[in-house]
This record gives C-alpha cells, sequence and structure tokens, in this order.
C-alpha cells in the first residue's frame, strides 16, 4: 500500500511541538488514527507516541514525524491537519475529503 499524503499547516505544526514538549519527549511522534465511537461512528485520534510500530507508515515534517496504521490510510490520505483558535476554544481541525458527514458536536465523523 502507498504511503498517504497528509498535509499540516504551520500553525498546526507549531502547536505540535508546543505540545510535544507537554505530553511526550523529545523524538516523539504524532499518531494519527480513528478510533471507533461518537455520533456519527468514528473519532480522528492525535496523541504523542515515543515510536511508530513496525506496520506504520512514518510521514516527516522537519522535526515533527506522524504515525499512521496502514489501516486508516484508506479513510486518512489526503486530509489537512490545521489549528483553530476561536473565542470558545482551541484545537486541531481535521479537513477530510473522505468524510460525508460529521457530528453537530464536530467530535466525530462519518465515511
Amino acid at each position: 500500500m502507498t504511503a498517504p499524503t497528509i498535509t499540516i499547516t504551520p500553525e498546526a505544526l507549531d502547536n505540535i511541538r508546543e505540545l510535544r514538549e507537554e505530553y511526550g519527549g523529545p523524538g516523539w511522534g504524532l499518531r494519527f488514527g480513528l478510533t471507533g465511537g461518537g455520533c456519527a461512528g468514528w473519532r480522528y485520534v492525535l496523541e504523542f507516541e515515543e515510536a511508530p510500530t513496525e506496520r506504520d507508515h512514518v510521514l516527516e515534517f522537519g522535526d515533527v514525524r506522524v504515525f499512521i496504521d496502514p489501516e486508516h490510510v484508506d479513510k486518512l490520505d489526503r486530509c489537512t491537519i490545521d489549528w483553530e483558535e476561536t473565542l470558545m476554544s482551541s484545537g486541531f481541525k481535521i479537513d477530510n475529503p473522505h468524510a460525508k458527514s460529521s457530528c453537530g458536536c464536530g467530535e466525530s465523523v462519518e465515511f
């Protein structure tokens, strides 16, 4: 299977680096994946891990590594990870061309 193409905006990369210092460690990577759940069926996973598994696709964005399980490639390929700040919240925003819809609260997605 070919490696997925993921775009990460400069704002998201800056925040990944900051959060990695707080929740991970030097050289840790960001796990980008999916888990079942939520109103629409799937939730995004964004968490820090020390190392990829043997099966993972590893994408590099300078000093930021992203780990993606091959089982999720078809649903995550061509995603854009951005950082969004509003008056009420801040966090990662995922633009996914494969998503059919998302739930009203924005916490989960349907494929």
